[in-house]
């Protein structure tokens, strides 16, 4: 059974990660929110110090690394492995800043992408490698079932056609992890995910996008042109199988909602304390033994906020602790990520509301907050996709069926 307080041996991840956040993220956030498309130096040491907790304890350090699903070797008690940890780690971190975050080097979503399906060879292939990932096209977006980019084998190489968008650390990362399709003709089953050297010559960037939010991180959009990735690249079984579906491609899924729903808890935590210390300021007292609708009306909005703000908390966990547990958690993992994705937007837009000018001015980070939300309400499977899943999921039905 879960156990809903931190593991004790994760305490001081989520301490060193509160850390960073707070000494690290925080007095630097404004800075490259304003200064967008500069990289932030100031990540390189930290990027290598995380880098070196993780080789040096089983626990690894407060980054956002790649998880893989392991089996409990047959035992049937508790295990909180590197899902949790990484869920614990990135909660703390994006309390500081999502964008610094996702612009740290070898922590993106694509590391997530190579240790839920790599084989042990390519694990020690790309290991310390920073891996973006490319899945949405201009006519692929939250289906990602209509992905139109080709893969066709020739020889002892794989040829990627196509237009990426809206690429993630596109263009700092050393690695792309692209999704193609090997035949048009057979559907979902046909999708892959190959991993492309950012320098491969047939990998070409066409811009960097101007963004509302998470504006330190850059977003690139590529072109595909006979890029040209040997046998080896192709993550997981090269064999299509219909009955399989996505297969591995999706299991990416599982591992890296939970991980922004996290990003997305981490957020909405950090606007609700904000917002609560200009509310005490202002004389506005949150009394939790009192119902809401007998305190003051900001008050009653903060409880309600506050309770949303759990219920995706919890999710979260589920979703990672059911990963680390060898149980399937697709359901939990697009439930938790619907849950959180909405529940930050609602409450950095509500915490803004409350705090009237202050909200809404640059000279506090709430205004920034707001903006960087939406985007975890959206990439990974946006809101109406994961309900979507969910449904589809507690119905029984197919994508063929429930649309």
């Amino acid at each position: 059974m879960i156990n809903l307080e931190i593991p004790k041996k994760f305490k001081p991840l989520v301490s060193q990660g509160n850390q960073v956040a707070r000494e690290v993220f925080r007095p630097i956030s404004r800075k490259y929110d304003e200064a967008e498309h500069s990289y932030p130096k100031e990540l390189d040491m930290l990027a290598s110090l995380i880098d070196g907790m993780n080789d040096g304890s089983d626990m690894g350090g407060a980054g956002a690394a790649g998880v893989r699903r392991e089996s409990n070797g047959g035992d049937e008690g508790n295990r909180n492995g590197s899902n949790l940890s990484t869920v614990l780690g990135i909660i703390e971190l994006c309390w500081g800043d999502v964008g610094l975050l996702l612009s740290m080097p070898r922590q993106g979503l694509g590391n997530s992408a190579i240790a839920s399906v790599a084989t042990e060879e390519q694990l020690e292939k790309y290991g310390g490698k920073w891996a973006a990932m490319a899945i949405t096209e201009p006519e692929a977006g939250s289906d990602s079932a209509a992905i139109r980019t080709t893969a066709d084998l020739s020889g002892d190489e794989y040829v990627l056609n196509g237009e990426k968008i809206f690429v993630t650390s596109g263009d700092r990362a050393d690695l792309i992890v692209v999704w193609a399709t090997l035949d048009r003709n057979v559907g979902r089953a046909a999708i892959k995910s190959f991993i492309v050297e950012r320098d491969n010559p047939g990998l070409k960037l066409d811009r960097l996008e101007h963004k509302l939010g998470i504006r330190a991180s850059d977003t690139a959009n590529f072109t595909l042109q006979n890029c040209r990735v040997p046998k080896e690249a192709l993550l997981g079984n090269p064999e299509i199988d219909t009955k399989a579906g996505f297969g591995g491609a999706m299991q990416t899924f599982d591992n890296t909602r939970p991980l922004v729903a996290a990003m997305a808890v981490g957020v909405a935590r950090a606007s609700l304390e904000e917002t609560r210390k200009r509310l005490e300021e202002a004389g506005v007292e949150i009394d939790y033994d009192k119902p809401a609708l007998t305190q003051h009306a900001a008050a009653a909005r903060y409880l309600e906020m506050e309770s949303d703000y759990e219920a995706a908390h919890l999710l979260t966990l589920q979703a990672a602790w059911m990963a680390d547990n060898s149980k399937p958690n697709s359901l939990q993992a697009s439930m938790a990520k619907a849950k959180a994705g909405r529940t930050c937007v609602d409450v950095a837009l509500g915490c803004v509301e409350l705090c009237g000018s202050l909200g809404y001015s640059e000279n506090h980070l709430l205004e920034k907050w707001a903006r960087d939300a939406k985007i975890l309400d959206i990439f990974e499977g946006t809101q109406q996709i994961q309900l979507l899943i969910v449904a589809r999921q507690l119905l029984g039905k197919t994508s063929s069926e429930l649309r």
